[in-house]
Parts: C-alpha cells; sequence; structure tokens
C-alpha cells in the first residue's frame, strides 16, 4: 500500500471525522470542525497518511505546550481507515509525532482506552509506559483510558553531559 504523510490541512477535516465516528463511534468522535479547530492552534501539529490519488487513510496529531526546558508533548489523536490497519500506517503517523517531540527533547504523553489493545501494544514498543488510569474518561461509553508516557529523548549533548 503506497501513501505518503503530509501535513493536515482544511480539507481532510471531513474525511478525518468520517474515520473517527468509524473508529471511535461511543467515544465521542471528533467532528470536522474540531479538526477544523485544532488544525487553528498554533501549537498544535496534525498529518494525515495520503494514498498517491488524495485519499486519506490515517490522521494523527500533537500539541507541544510550554516552553523550554519544560516543554511537553501530548498526542491528541491518531486513527487508520479499519480497511488499511496492520500494514504500519499507525505506527508511521506516531513516528511523526515522535519526531517532533523528540526534537524538542520533550516527553510525550497520551490517554488510551484500556482496552484498545493493539494501540497499547504500539505506543509500549515506541517507549511509552502507563503512568495512571482515568476513569470513566472516554464519553459517552464510559471507557476507561489509560495515561502513558514516553520520556524525552535526550540529543546526544546532553548524553555526554550527564556521563561526565
Amino acid at each position: 500500500m503506497k501513501y505518503s504523510i503530509e501535513p493536515m490541512n482544511v480539507d481532510d477535516a471531513d474525511r478525518c471525522a468520517e474515520l473517527e465516528r468509524a473508529l471511535f463511534a461511543g467515544d465521542g468522535p471528533w467532528s470536522a470542525q474540531a479538526f477544523v479547530s485544532e488544525l487553528a492552534g498554533a501549537h498544535n501539529h496534525y498529518f494525515v497518511a495520503r494514498e498517491p490519488d488524495g485519499h486519506v487513510l490515517g490522521y494523527a496529531g500533537v500539541a507541544l505546550l510550554g516552553a523550554s526546558p519544560n516543554m511537553e508533548a501530548e498526542v491528541h489523536t491518531i486513527g487508520t481507515d479499519p480497511s488499511a490497519q496492520r500494514v504500519g500506517i499507525g505506527s508511521a503517523l506516531l513516528d511523526v509525532l515522535l519526531t517532533l517531540a523528540d526534537s524538542r527533547q520533550c516527553p510525550v504523553f497520551l490517554e488510551v482506552r484500556t482496552d484498545n489493545e493493539p494501540a497499547i501494544a504500539l505506543y509500549r514498543r515506541e517507549g511509552f509506559e502507563i503512568v495512571g488510569t482515568r476513569k470513566r474518561y472516554y464519553q459517552p461509553s464510559g471507557a476507561d483510558a489509560y495515561t502513558m508516557r514516553r520520556p524525552a529523548v535526550l540529543g546526544v549533548r546532553e548524553i555526554e553531559e550527564q556521563q561526565a
């Protein structure tokens, strides 16, 4: 399956909302307007996985919050078309978000349903650990969420300084 990872634009909002309804029907899926609002945030960075014909297969977004040295990244959303899952699209989208966080050397936080085993496995492979549980986080379903954290990835200079 061929696709590219590109910045999301306002024209992608309807498709992303369609995917949200398919993926998160019982958990208050985002509307197209919610995506448009997120795109307007200066600290938000959103991306899509796009086929050569322009069709959106997945999406992801992260907020980079605060200022160095106390900056944090928060994954807001990530989703892949059910017909295109298990081919690496979610992993590729997450990699783009983590690269942004790593470029600012900040920890990354996210919430994930406690029963979303494929997503939890992906996050664990990328260095996330469960640091807490949010009871009834997802509405209206009332499903619980894990809060997961990935530590900041330090640059070479910082690693050398810590070892000195």
